[in-house]
C-alpha cells in the first residue's frame, strides 16, 4: 500500500507538466480540426512558427520548365575565356627589389614557396621559446656602460710582409691553418637567440658490401628513428682494411628540419639518454667552431629509441648499426651551441 501511495503522489506531481505538454502537442491538430484552441500568439514557444506551409507553393509553369536548361549553361560556359587568363600568378623569378612585380611573401597561399602549417608545436620547442630563451639572454648578458668606446675588431686576414711594390694593393692572405674564415661570435640578443636548425643522422656500414642485408637494416632503422627516407652514401676511395671499394654503397644518411628536428631531440633527451648505462654524456670538446655539435651512439643505444624498441623483433639483433648525429644550430660559436643544448637537457662532460 505504501508503494501505491508513492506512485499516486508522483503521478499528481507530473499532472500539471503533462497537461502543459498536451496543449503544446495538440495545438496544431486542434487548429486543423476547427476546434477552439489557444492562439499561437498566446503561447511564446509557437510565436515564431510560420502559419503557411512550404507545400502550398505553386508548381513551375511550362515556361519556367523551358527556360531551365542546365545543359545550355554548361555549353555556353565552354565558349568563355578560361579563368586562368585573369588569375594572378606570382612571378617565377625574383628580379630585384626595384622591379614593379614582386613575389608575395611565403605566408601567402598563392606564393610559389608556400608551405602550409605549422599544424602542431613541439613540446620542447614551445618550452624553449616561452621559458628558456629569456634565460639564455640573461645568462649571456654583458653590461656595457653608456659612452664606452667600441673595440676595434682584430685583423682576421694576414697582411703581406715586405717592401715589394706588388704588396701595395694586393688582397690580404688567408688565415693560417684554414682555407676559410671561421664565423665570428656575436652576442646573444632578442634578435639572434640560437635555436635548432637541422639534425643529420648518418650510419657507416663497411660490411654492407659483403652482406647487403646490413644496408637494408640500417636504412630501415634510420627511417623508423627520423620518419624520413634515408639516402644511400657511397665510398670515395678503396680501403682494404675496411673492405671498402670506390663508388660502392657504404652507409646511409638523412637530415630532418624544423619541428621534426625538435621532436627527434626531445625523444633523445627524455627517452634515450636516461637509459644509457654508464654514460657520462657528450664530450665537451666537440664542435666545429661554428655552432654545430656532433656525437655518436652505439648499436645498444640505438635500440633504446621507442620506434626501434617497439618493433625490435623485426630487426636482426646483430645488424642494428650505430649512428652519428650532427646537430646544426643558429649559434655563432661552440660555446653558445653547448649552452643551448644544455638548457634543452643534453649532458656534457669535460676530461
Amino acid at each position: 500500500m505504501a508503494s501505491l501511495r508513492g506512485v499516486s503522489r508522483s503521478a499528481r506531481a507530473l499532472q500539471p507538466l503533462s497537461t502543459q505538454f498536451a496543449i503544446r502537442r495538440c495545438a496544431s491538430t486542434q487548429a486543423g480540426s476547427g476546434a477552439t484552441a489557444p492562439s499561437s500568439k498566446n503561447i511564446p514557444d509557437l510565436a515564431e512558427l510560420e502559419t503557411r506551409s512550404a507545400l502550398e507553393a505553386p508548381l513551375p509553369s511550362a515556361e519556367d520548365k523551358k527556360e531551365f536548361r542546365p545543359w545550355k549553361r554548361a555549353a555556353d560556359r565552354k565558349a568563355r575565356l578560361p579563368s586562368s587568363r585573369y588569375q594572378y600568378h606570382p612571378p617565377k623569378y625574383n628580379r630585384g627589389p626595384l622591379h614593379p612585380i614582386q613575389s608575395p611573401p611565403s605566408s601567402d597561399p598563392i606564393a610559389r614557396d608556400f608551405v602550409p602549417g605549422p599544424f602542431n608545436m613541439p613540446r620542447l620547442k614551445e618550452t624553449f621559446r616561452t621559458v628558456m630563451a629569456s634565460d639564455l639572454m640573461t645568462l649571456t648578458y654583458i653590461h656595457t656602460p653608456p659612452g664606452t668606446p667600441k673595440k676595434e675588431p682584430s685583423e682576421r686576414l694576414r697582411a703581406w710582409e715586405g717592401d715589394s711594390p706588388y704588396f701595395a694593393n694586393r688582397a690580404r692572405r688567408a688565415p693560417r691553418g684554414a682555407p676559410e674564415l671561421p664565423i665570428r661570435e656575436r652576442d646573444i640578443t632578442f634578435r639572434n637567440i640560437p635555436e635548432i636548425k637541422e639534425i643529420t643522422v648518418s650510419t657507416f656500414v663497411p660490411l654492407g658490401l659483403k652482406n647487403p642485408d646490413m644496408l637494408i637494416v640500417a636504412r630501415a632503422v634510420l627511417l623508423a628513428m627520423t620518419g624520413t627516407m634515408p639516402e644511400m652514401t657511397r665510398s670515395k676511395s678503396n680501403v682494404v682494411q675496411w673492405h671498402l671499394q670506390a663508388n660502392k654503397p657504404a652507409g646511409c644518411k638523412t637530415t630532418i628540419y624544423g619541428n621534426a628536428a625538435w621532436e627527434f631531440l626531445d625523444r633523445m633527451v627524455h627517452l634515450v639518454f636516461p637509459r644509457i648505462k654508464d654514460w657520462k654524456g657528450i664530450q665537451g670538446s666537440t664542435g666545429d667552431g661554428s655552432g654545430n655539435v656532433q656525437f655518436g651512439l652505439n648499436p645498444e643505444d640505438v635500440q633504446l629509441f621507442p620506434e626501434v624498441e617497439c618493433n625490435y623483433d623485426m630487426y636482426p639483433a646483430k645488424m642494428i648499426p650505430g649512428c652519428h648525429i650532427a646537430i646544426k644550430t643558429t649559434a655563432t660559436s661552440d660555446r653558445q651551441a653547448k649552452l643551448l643544448l644544455q638548457s634543452l637537457g643534453v649532458p656534457f662532460y669535460s676530461t
